[in-house]
């Protein structure tokens, strides 16, 4: 690509959104990256190919979408906002290999669009700048859905990504860090700073690579019951996982079992739900679900 096709310029970027009259939305969290070096590291965590998809959520004005287009063998972009389909008709016309779908990705069954869209492809990857207010509930979709993936690479707000990736009894690790590294192997690949977007956000962003399993660390027996368990264990941060347990759990009456189980799995009462692993959430889980029959 020479510099006069790049999208990802604050002259491109301004002509566009001014050309085509467009009034950018804070509640669609539309910040349009302009940096090609943050767009560069974004693709090339993506471990992308000719014999590769990618799925992009958000595309915007095209500025990430023309990078994939370029590495990878299929692209296929899902947009929210209809006002953004026309402009990304024009930038992305000289690349075959990419489509525009318009549609709320938490909406779409993502399986059928797979099946339609990345027949004769080796493995798919996502990649895609997130927009703040929806990232969590899209990660969740993306892993929740068993979509056959191998990498997730996002760029989204830093302590989002930092949550994702922390370590137990760190202050940033929470259930959130457990229902991620439950599915992959987290990895912070780059911070970008909040200068390098149209607008500018208030916050800066970081690219994580999620790394997809192809089976969980740990076997459990109810998935659900698994993360109802963890959800149940970070309610109240300052208060132990005895209390947080016994109060989702157990009755005043019943309540001194839960001390018994959880020293027999050699796990502390008093101890916070930041400092257990996933394998001892596994085993208490497990436990737990026996004992409540």
């Amino acid at each position: 690509m020479s510099g006069d096709e790049l999208i990802a310029t604050p002259k491109r970027t301004q002509d566009l959104i001014r050309k085509h009259g467009l009034t950018l939305k804070k509640s669609l969290g539309q910040n349009f990256l302009i940096d090609q070096n943050t767009l560069q590291k974004i693709v090339g965590a993506a471990e992308l190919d000719a014999s590769k998809g990618a799925l992009e959520i958000g595309p915007g004005i095209g500025a990430l979408t023309q990078h994939l287009a370029v590495r990878a063998g299929k692209v296929v972009a899902v947009e929210i906002d209809q006002r953004l389909i026309p402009i990304l008709q024009e930038t992305l016309e000289p690349y075959p290999n990419a489509t525009v779908v318009h549609g709320d990705v938490l909406e779409t069954d993502l399986a059928k669009l797979f099946a339609e869209n990345f027949q004769g492809v080796s493995r798919v990857s996502v990649v895609a700048n997130l927009p703040y207010y929806v990232t969590t509930p899209i990660i969740m979709k993306l892993l929740e859905d068993k979509l056959p993936l191998e990498n997730i690479v996002v760029m989204i707000q830093k302590e989002v990504a930092e949550r994702m990736a922390a370590r137990p009894g760190k202050k940033d690790y929470g259930s959130l860090s457990i229902a991620v590294q439950y599915y992959c192997e987290p990895e912070l690949v780059a911070v970008v700073p909040h200068t390098v977007f149209i607008p500018q956000p208030n916050v800066d962003s970081a690219v994580i690579k999620l790394k997809v399993r192809d089976r969980p660390p740990v076997e459990v027996a109810d998935e659900a019951f698994f993360f109802e368990v963890v959800q149940a264990a970070f309610t109240q941060r300052r208060k132990t996982i005895y209390n947080n347990l016994g109060s989702r759990f157990f009755t005043k009456e019943t309540k001194t079992e839960l001390e018994k189980l959880l020293q027999q799995l050699d796990i502390d009462p008093s101890r916070r739900g930041e400092t257990l692993s996933i394998e001892e959430y596994a085993r208490l889980s497990g436990a737990l679900r026996q004992f409540l029959g």
